[in-house]
């Protein structure tokens, strides 16, 4: 028997987990979004942390090889897209959450 090529398993993997995730995200209800949207922001600070990780990555003897490069020009490009995640997700919490406050009635 045949063993299946790890390049094509992950890539199996990461296409189900594009459906699944789709499905996830539609069929919550509107009450649920804010907390929703509180854990992509916990999520997307995680992705912080390993990417400062990458960004900081250096070779055992100091020298910037090849794969030294695109891991810390990687890491870069993550740090900066879940910063705009982060930040996008707050504003938009921000906003729910003032959907749900009472308005003052003017005098």
């Amino acid at each position: 028997m045949e063993a299946v090529d790890p390049t094509v398993f992950r890539l199996a993997i990461f296409v189900l987990a594009i459906f699944v995730g789709y499905y996830v995200v539609w069929s919550v209800t509107p009450a649920l979004h804010t907390p929703l949207m509180a854990v992509t922001n916990a999520i997307s600070s995680v992705i912080i942390v390993g990417a400062l990780l990458a960004t900081a990555a250096h070779s055992p003897d100091g020298a910037l090889t090849g794969s030294i490069l695109i891991s810390k020009g990687a890491g870069a490009i993550a740090a900066a897209f879940a910063a705009v995640n982060i930040f996008g997700g707050f504003l938009v919490t921000q906003r729910m959450l003032a959907m749900y406050k009472k308005k003052d009635k003017a005098k």
